[in-house]
This record gives structure tokens, sequence and C-alpha cells, in this order.
């Protein structure tokens, strides 16, 4: 499956176009990494427990969305974009989305 932000796949000419396709999921850490977060932050530095945080749920996102594309024939998915989204306190949704095509 060929993934790609741009309205194009460079070599590849985009046959059909089979819709909209997503994933997403909704994170939080536990407790105890949560407080070790906040103690960070108070002296500086990355919130290494966001950051892993957040890459699992870019990963699992992504995951959720090639596998929609997948289930429609898709061969690749063009124009991909990320939005994430505070649901709660120590809570974020990532979302992931594109157009699922099929390529020649």
């Amino acid at each position: 499956m060929i993934i790609v932000n741009t309205d194009f796949v460079q070599g590849k000419t985009i046959v059909e176009t089979l819709g909209i396709v997503r994933g997403n999921t909704i994170r939080a850490k536990h407790l105890g990494k949560d407080i070790v977060a906040g103690l960070r932050q108070v002296v500086g530095g990355e919130l290494k427990e966001y950051t892993e945080m957040l890459t699992e749920a870019r990963k699992e996102s992504m995951q959720r969305m090639e596998k929609e594309a997948k289930a429609l024939g898709a061969d690749g998915i063009v124009n991909v974009r990320y939005t994430t989204s505070q649901v709660m306190a120590s809570a974020a949704e990532i979302l992931v989305y594109g157009t699922a095509v099929k390529l020649k």
C-alpha cells in the first residue's frame, strides 16, 4: 500500500477514486506516567511519556486507515492528513484520513 500526503503518486496514475478512509484512536497515559510528566513540565524538557503516547496513537490510526482502504480494494491512499484533539485532560484523539485510490 502506497501512502502519501500529496494528491498524486509519482510514476503512477490514479485510475479510480474509492473514497475517504480514516483511522483514529483515543489514548491516555496512566496516572503514574501523568504525574512524572507533570513533574518534568516543572523543570523543562521533553515530555517523553506523551511523545510515546502520541507515537503509538499515530501508528495505530495509520494501521486502521490502511485496513479500511484495503477493504475497499485500494492500492494507495493520497492526500493523507493528521489531526489531533484533546478529548479530556490527559487524553488525546489522533485522526488520520485520506483518499483511497486504485493505481496503475
